[in-house]
């Protein structure tokens, strides 16, 4: 039992976190809200949690420490002690509840990767974890694609959705009847064009998420049922219309081919290139449309007002989207430059705004680390990204590409926020580590 249960669970947080922000958001629908919803919420915690004391109870001999292992413990112990350091003492302002959501936020990749060190998956179990991933890589796109050309989004405006966000999370969204505005790219004011979202609700994670499902597919040996998955699931990449993982799609190809010494991958790299920056030239035209209702073309006016006149060129950086990501990378880098030692656990990022705070960094992972766990705490994560890669290559090439995949999108955006993200990569980086002699890579074993 503590041997099967915590593989069990794996699976179970694999297939869970991809359906969690619909099924949080349906609850909030049907009247399951504030403290009964966040008791719900904790699902992902608790059976993380359980996991990793059954596997720790069935492992017998722990693993010898590697370089990785070191580096993660150091992240978790720098972390932790930003949380148990008063707030007055680093500059910081924020609350108890701000602190706990900071320390469950990066401590989650830490919790994933000890129960993948503490398992040992043979290639039944890889088998059936390979197979999950696909899945959920072609349900996401496949759900999503249905989503925005045939649910109205009407639907979503009188949905539970808008709610949830605001009520429950705290995340105020204005100018969209109260759903995130990144989930239209405002083309024009008549015909805006929806971007894929699907069950994660999000076009950031649902991409980054596809962009690991889609660096396996290239990685196992090429078969009919191979193809058809990446077609699907390259194609759900495209409709998020994430630039981010356009760029980390081809970047970890690039990495495979590299450490494979293999040119397929490269071509493929190189192609998706080429198709992304066509797409996005062509997605205000090709992609599917909704309207707008007076109230959100009023205030999407106001904004724009406020906010000057910015590049409507998609491959510019005066785009307002892409102004925004740099912007927000380049205030962060400043304030971290300015107070090394960090500001305290749940200053930045979701945990801040959750908590009615200013971020003092937002979107990408280095900077958050760097402004809640100071230098140090962004040190000790940089170098178990880098130990994890290097341990990583000669055990898992995908593995390894999906690690810089993480590592790239991590510039962009708060990379370890994304649970699903999380626990696919570090869990399974860490079983990768722990795997017997003679085991077959995760992308070979089928």
């Amino acid at each position: 039992m503590t041997q099967r249960f915590p593989r069990v669970a794996l699976l179970a947080l694999l297939v869970g976190l991809a359906l969690h922000n619909l099924a949080m958001a349906l609850l909030w629908q049907v009247g399951t809200r504030d403290t009964a919803l966040d008791v719900v919420a904790a699902w992902k915690d608790a059976l993380l949690l359980v996991a990793v004391a059954a596997a720790l109870i069935g492992a017998g001999a722990l693993p010898r420490l590697g370089w990785a292992d070191r580096f993660a413990l150091a992240y978790g112990a720098i972390v932790v002690l930003y949380w148990l350091l008063p707030q007055s003492w680093l500059g910081g302002e924020a609350t108890a509840r701000g602190e706990l959501y900071a320390l469950r936020h990066h401590l989650l990749p830490l919790g994933a990767y000890i129960l993948g060190r503490l398992l040992v998956l043979d290639r039944t179990w890889w088998r059936r974890v390979v197979a999950t991933l696909v899945g959920v890589g072609v349900g996401l796109a496949t759900w999503g694609l249905v989503d925005v050309y045939l649910v109205p989004f009407q639907w979503w405006r009188d949905s539970g959705v808008p709610d949830w966000f605001s009520q429950q999370l705290g995340l105020a969204y204005r100018c969209l009847s109260g759903l995130p505005e990144n989930w239209i790219l405002n083309t024009d004011e008549e015909s805006p064009a929806r971007r894929l979202v699907s069950t994660f609700l999000s076009p950031l994670a649902t991409s980054y998420a596809l962009v690991i499902v889609m660096l396996l597919v290239v990685a196992m040996r090429p078969r009919r049922w191979t193809v058809a998955a990446g077609i699907v699931v390259y194609a759900g990449l495209l409709w998020t219309h994430t630039r981010a993982g356009f760029v980390a799609l081809p970047a970890g190809l690039l990495v495979l081919a590299l450490l494979r010494r293999s040119w397929p991958p490269a071509l493929l790299a190189a192609a998706s290139v080429v198709v992304s920056i066509a797409f996005v030239a062509l997605f205000p035209t090709i992609g599917p449309t909704t309207t707008y209702t007076p109230a959100e073309l009023a205030c999407l006016r106001n904004n724009a007002a406020q906010g000057g006149v910015k590049s409507d060129d998609p491959f510019s950086t005066g785009e307002s989207s892409t102004s925004s990501h740099l912007t927000a990378l380049r205030d962060g880098i400043r304030t971290v430059a300015r107070h090394p030692w960090g500001y305290g656990l749940g200053n930045a990022g979701v945990s801040a705004s959750r908590t009615g705070l200013t971020p003092k960094a937002g979107e990408s992972t280095y900077t958050e680390l760097g402004v809640d766990a100071g230098l140090l705490g962004f040190v000790a994560f940089v170098g178990w990204l880098v130990a994890l890669f290097v341990a990583l290559v000669p055990r898992s090439q995908w593995l390894a590409a999906s690690v810089a995949a993480v590592a790239v999108l991590g510039l962009q955006t708060d990379v370890i926020g994304i649970h699903w993200l999380s626990v696919a990569v570090f869990a399974l980086a860490g079983a990768a580590l722990r795997a017997a002699p003679g085991t077959p890579t995760p992308e070979g074993v089928l």
